[in-house]
C-alpha cells in the first residue's frame, strides 16, 4: 500500500462487502449468474426476507449488483452483478485463499499448543 496509513481505504472496502450474508451474495451471483430474489432466497436458507432485501439495496446502492424489474404480472425482478461489481473476484479469490490458509494454521497452532502443555 502506498501513501500513508491515514488515506488507507481498507475501511471502505470492507465496509462494502463485510457482513454474513454480502460475501454469500457476491459469491453467489459471481458463480451462478443472475438469479431471481427467491432463488437467492432458497441458496441462503438462515437469511430473512428483511435481510436479504437489505443486503441487496445496499450492494445495489454501491454498484456492485443491479436489480432489473420486468413489468408483469406477478413483477419479475432478477439481480447479477455489474460489470463493476465483477472486479471483487480477484479479491474475494484471495481472501478464500487465504481463509483455508488460516485454517490450517489455526489447526496446526491447535497442535502446538497441546504439545506445549
Amino acid at each position: 500500500m502506498e501513501g500513508e496509513v491515514s488515506q488507507c481505504r481498507v475501511e471502505e472496502a470492507l465496509g462494502i462487502v463485510v457482513g454474513k450474508w454480502k460475501p454469500v451474495i457476491i459469491l453467489y451471483l459471481l458463480h451462478e449468474g443472475t438469479k431471481r430474489f427467491s432463488e437467492l432466497k432458497r441458496s441462503m436458507p438462515g437469511i430473512t426476507q428483511k435481510m436479504l432485501t437489505k443486503q441487496l439495496r445496499e450492494l445495489e446502492e454501491e454498484d456492485i449488483i443491479q436489480r432489473v424489474v420486468y413489468p408483469q404480472v406477478p413483477p419479475k425482478v432478477e439481480y447479477s452483478m455489474t460489470d463493476y461489481g465483477r472486479t471483487l473476484s480477484p479479491i474475494l479469490e484471495a481472501m478464500h485463499e487465504w481463509g483455508t490458509h488460516h485454517v490450517v494454521h489455526k489447526q496446526h497452532m491447535g497442535i502446538v499448543e497441546k504439545q506445549a502443555k
